[in-house]
């Protein structure tokens, strides 16, 4: 357990990708294959058109409400994430298949506890998930599917949420390719709730939507709103500094295809209502790569 002092290895790393999402060009190869100016690349942003296999790599930042020193009292808690996941998709047929994930999260976390009054921040591996979502295209512009996703305590007391939890999840994709090609619109709903874990720490009820719309833009650019589950409606125990159900953001991606299998994106969540407070700042990058 250590402070952190001066700018952290995470923050440099998100600085490096946002200068490649400014600075690079789609590869030749890619430029052949790709004519129309609103074309998009497989690039792994379709929840409902998974590639074969996907690699990705997210830097997060985040603020939000934690327990002060003293009780009753709230402090604010910054978390650094480096994200490592891995995505493979299973073919039943050629309209069928099932979409497989997990999420190994690296956290830098500053919360006061009776263990770090300091706030120092710690270090370690959060609470990784694993997760099966079965696909059905019905044609070129419907899509469907369900599945759940299964997280486990890995992150313990502090890093962590101390709880077993199973998030079912649900949604559908709809074309929009009068708009243009990459343009989709692709709501889903998960629901998060603990069933085992740690008996001190608080039960996890929540219901979570994104009713995720992406437009794909010339030049390989795209921007996605609400392409995140972070509307959310607690049904379990409150939180430190909660006065409603309702966590309602203002969420929007932005990022370009550099090649046919390369992606880059910053996404950044603010609050628009906080009665169930998520977050008071959210900021991600994501370097994705397919193969």
């Amino acid at each position: 357990m250590r402070q952190r002092t001066g700018p952290s290895m995470p923050r440099l790393l998100a600085g490096l990708l946002l200068a490649g999402l400014v600075t690079l060009k789609p590869a030749a190869g890619a430029a052949q294959q790709l004519n129309a100016p609103d074309q998009a690349s497989d690039t792994g942003e379709d929840f409902f058109k998974p590639p074969p296999d996907l690699f990705q790599l997210m830097y997060g930042y985040r603020t939000a409400p934690g327990k002060g020193e003293t009780a009753g009292s709230t402090a604010n808690v910054t978390t650094d994430t480096i994200n490592l996941r891995l995505d493979h998709r299973v073919d039943l047929s050629q309209q069928s298949v099932i979409a497989l994930r997990a999420d190994l999260p690296i956290l830098a976390k500053n919360p006061i506890s009776s263990s770090n009054p300091d706030a120092d921040y710690l270090y370690g591996i959060g609470d990784a998930d694993a997760q099966a979502v079965f696909i059905h295209d019905f044609d070129t512009r419907w899509a469907a599917g369900f599945g759940a996703r299964v997280i486990a305590p890995s992150g313990g007391d502090t890093l962590g949420s101390g709880k077993w939890q199973i998030m079912p999840i649900a949604g559908f994709r709809y074309g929009l390719s009068e708009i243009s090609s990459g343009s989709y619109l692709e709501p889903f709903a998960r629901y998060d709730v603990s069933f085992a874990g740690d008996p001190s720490k608080p039960n996890i009820s929540n219901l979570q939507l994104a009713p995720f719309l992406n437009v794909g833009l010339p030049d390989h650019w795209f921007i996605a709103f609400y392409p995140s589950a972070d509307i959310r409606i607690n049904f379990g125990d409150p939180v430190t500094g909660q006065t409603g159900r309702l966590f309602l953001p203002f969420d929007a991606r932005v990022g370009r295809n550099l090649t046919d299998h390369i992606a880059l994106s910053l996404e950044i969540g603010v609050p628009i209502i906080k009665d169930y407070p998520v977050y008071d700042f959210k900021a991600q990058v994501r370097l994705n790569m397919t193969y």
